[in-house]
């Protein structure tokens, strides 16, 4: 299928592919404004750019232009939501977000912000800016470049300003719904059920902080808080969709030591788990200049890369859980609604107009509040109440975006630790470098807490609870060549136990430890690692839940006597093609929704609409306790069998009647739609891709997690919804052995080869070379393609007189 593209020349400034998607680009324009010299890019066979740039800063601004050339329309978007900008686009329906994302710009001295960074990056900085709208002009000069969506839309990409790096900032985790639940729970007298759904690591009973009304919390009092977590109104998505994505999102990442590597060099493996969907969140590029070379997977709008390695260290990371929004409930004056009770006396909040433009409507003009909490998402004057929100990514400093820079261009350990100080997301960074040293280190925004408040209930507004800024890097947890010789991480809670949790407050809510506990079993088991062990267990099926909850089968008398052996006798890898992992991913799915209905009474359900944590699940079936009833026991086998009986119906009327016919892969499908398919003119212009005969296995806890959304009123609930879709395996010092998978592609255009060309390699698990040496990169180059700078233009010459 690649003949064609490797029949392609080397060494034509405009070598192009056949096609229309490439003819295009060869119309494109020289002369790219804000590049300093010429910058060379082979392409190879997946359409990953290797840049070989003359400065650093030239090899940042062509990774704007090469991102946006592959991504414009993902880029606009990301770009007009964060800076709240979509009712222009796409009507009044967006003013909600477009207020909620204006509300969370940052509001100090960007130009100070972008100052306090090296020079350096600040240059980086502005030449990926520089290289986006290069690209923006180009495509501005040749419309025929435009993704379709400009063209359905009737709109032009925006341009952009350095300073959005630093104003953009809203990480928002969730949590804050987490607070807003549990006070209407403490309300009801009922806080403990939470446990149900968020048991609490290390073991903690959450405070009510002393002054809040819990029966006052509403729902509402998330305001615009709500609105930047909620779907987008043209998104197509529905709540318990989202709900599932925030539940599974995370990651697995391990690095392993020379001593127990095959090949005495480190090893280094990551693996995110986002969401499914064309085109996929990682955009994998070569950044090459005097003092650079680094390649990995990066982000549309986030200079650099994410998760990779350069020449002499490489960097994974996972979700690491730091508690970094808190709700504050504020005692508003009667008489004046802008003041509100701090200190023992009355403050006034900050008012700012901002104007928001809608499409088919005359503008409107939007009243933003801001307290010395944080930008205040909720005002009800007839109750005399406000909420404002604290977040870590708001401070000073927390400048994300640009936080890929330097970790790019660190070379030992110290500096890969510096760079991590702007870093705002809480993030598990792995680390292995040249000289065989690897290590782990948590970063993030960490809020130093007031005395009296954990983070998990909201708090009064008074000032008590306030937070007293930020706490240091570290303060947060790391590890320097661990004498197991490996370490591990997959969101689980991962505080040493000598750590001071409950002094400094990181977090309390983490994921299940299924998927680490068997990376820890293997890891332990591999004394001569391999890069092909890491490619196996990131694509491990081994569920540990499993087959811990295969051995609680009670005794299944005929008709289903077959049914149950059949799944006794499973080997606990949820394959693609086993029967037996379709019976117990149906039966898993019925026993969820078992136990929540035993468990939350009818009247927590709206707080509490489940599903139960899957470790709190399991630790109930192995000790069923008198919430079961008078024989718990006997009731838990009862359900056991009951949803046993009713997976086996299930899967009868879904696949057929003979279980030999059965696969778990017939029903957990991947799909990949267009984030706006909803609206037709986008699904016929995006058709999606894979469908019925793209089968996948696993599933939320084993280590090649595939996740799927088993509500109520879906087609399928067990279709895939999130994963894995970036992969890597670093061969730290031999680079060019380094692997990798990006799925579905490199480009967001439909009519460019790399759009899901890595759909059959990414079923199959077939990790593929990444190219890092001049002479490797240079085999497997296809195409070559020279950017410009603009030309100065010749001085005029005076007119004779």
């Amino acid at each position: 299928m690649h003949a064609t593209r490797r029949a392609v020349l080397l060494g034509g400034v405009a070598a192009t592919l056949s096609g229309p998607w490439r003819d295009a680009e060869a119309a494109s324009p020289a002369g790219l404004a804000g590049l300093a010299q010429p910058v060379d890019i082979l392409e190879d066979r997946w359409g990953i750019a290797h840049v070989r740039a003359r400065t650093i800063p030239d090899a940042f601004f062509a990774d704007g232009y090469i991102v946006a050339r592959d991504r414009l329309w993902e880029l606009d978007f990301g770009h007009r939501r964060s800076l709240g900008r979509l009712a222009e686009l796409f009507g009044a329906a967006f003013v909600p977000s477009d207020t909620a994302n204006r509300l969370v710009l940052f509001r100090g001295d960007a130009e100070g912000e972008l100052a306090a960074f090296p020079p350096l990056v600040q240059e980086c900085a502005r030449a990926y800016v520089a290289g986006i709208n290069a690209r923006i002009a180009e495509v501005t000069a040749t419309p025929s470049l435009l993704p379709a969506e400009f063209a359905l839309f009737a709109c032009a990409p925006l341009q952009w300003d350095v300073l959005d790096l630093i104003r953009m900032r809203a990480e928002v985790t969730g949590n804050t719904r987490a607070e807003i639940r549990r006070a209407r729970l403490a309300a009801r007298g009922a806080l403990a059920h939470d446990a149900l759904v968020t048991p609490l690591e290390p073991a903690h009973v959450p405070t009510v902080p002393d002054g809040l009304d819990t029966g006052a919390v509403t729902e509402a009092d998330l305001g615009l808080f709500e609105v930047l977590q909620a779907p987008l109104p043209l998104a197509g998505l529905h709540a318990a969709d989202d709900a599932t994505r925030r539940r599974n999102e995370g990651s697995n990442s391990w690095v392993i030591a020379p001593a127990r590597t095959a090949t005495g060099r480190p090893i280094l493996a990551n693996d995110p788990h986002l969401a499914f969907g064309v085109p996929g969140p990682r955009h994998v590029i070569h950044l090459t200049a005097p003092g650079l070379d680094v390649i990995g997977g990066g982000a549309a709008g986030m200079p650099g890369i994410m998760q990779g390695h350069n020449a002499r260290i490489a960097f994974g990371r996972t979700n690491f859980h730091i508690d970094q929004e808190d709700v504050f409930i504020l005692r508003t004056d009667p008489d004046d609604p802008l003041r509100y009770a701090h200190q023992g006396g009355w403050k006034r909040m900050e008012q700012v107009e901002t104007r928001i433009a809608v499409r088919g409507e005359a503008d409107r003009l939007v009243s933003l509040y801001y307290t010395v909490q944080g930008p205040v998402v909720a005002r009800d004057p007839a109750r005399h109440r406000a909420t404002a929100v604290s977040a870590t990514w708001l401070a000073p400093g927390a400048n994300g975006l640009l936080a890929n820079i330097g970790i790019n261009l660190a070379r030992d350990w110290p500096g890969f630790r510096e760079a991590l100080r702007v870093h705002t997301s809480p993030t598990n960074f792995t680390y292995a470098d040249i000289d065989g040293n690897i290590g782990w280190q948590a970063a993030g925004g960490l809020p130093h807490r007031a005395d009296g408040h954990d983070g998990l209930v909201p708090a009064p507004g008074d000032g008590r609870y306030d937070w007293q800024g930020l706490q240091p890097l570290e303060a947060l947890p790391s590890r320097f060549n661990p004498a197991r010789g490996w370490f591990s991480t997959s969101n689980e809670m991962n505080l040493p136990p000598d750590y001071p949790a409950e002094s400094r407050r990181v977090s309390f809510e983490w994921r299940d430890r299924f998927r680490h506990e068997r990376i820890e079993q293997v890891l332990d088991a591999t004394p001569r690692a391999t890069l092909a062990d890491s490619v196996a267990l990131q694509h491990d099926t081994l569920s540990m839940l499993a087959l811990q909850m295969v051995r609680l089968l009670p005794d299944i008398p005929p008709p289903l006597a077959a049914e149950a052996a059949l799944l006794r006798a499973w080997n606990g890898r949820v394959t693609a093609d086993s029967a037996a992992a379709a019976l117990y991913e149906v039966w898993w799915t019925r026993l969820q929704h078992a136990l929540h209905a035993r468990l939350i009474p009818p009247s927590l359900r709206d707080l509490l609409p489940g599903p139960i944590s899957a470790t709190v699940q399991l630790s109930l079936f192995h000790s069923p306790d008198s919430r079961f009833g008078p024989d718990p026991a006997q009731a838990r086998d009862r359900m056991l069998a009951e949803t046993f009986a009713a997976a086996v119906a299930e899967l009868r009327d879904r696949l057929g009647p003979l279980p030999a016919a059965w696969r778990w892969g017939a029903l957990h499908t991947v799909t990949l739609k267009h984030p706006l398919a909803a609206i037709p003119a986008v699904a016929a212009a995006f058709p999606a891709i894979g469908g019925p005969a793209a089968e996948s296995g696993g599933d939320p806890y084993t280590v090649m997690a595939r996740w799927y959304s088993p509500h109520a009123g879906a087609a399928n609930p067990y279709a895939a919804t999130g994963g894995a879709s970036y992969l890597m395996v670093c061969d730290v010092g031999a680079w060019d052995r380094s692997l990798f998978l990006n799925f579905p592609g490199q480009s967001a255009d439909p009519r460019s080869p790399h759009y899901a060309d890595f759909l059959p390699a990414w079923l199959r698990g077939a990790m593929q070379p990444l190219p890092f040496s001049a002479r490797t990169v240079q085999a497997a180059a296809i195409r070559r393609l020279t950017l410009h700078p603009a030309q100065p233009r010749s001085p005029v010459a005076p007119a004779p007189r």
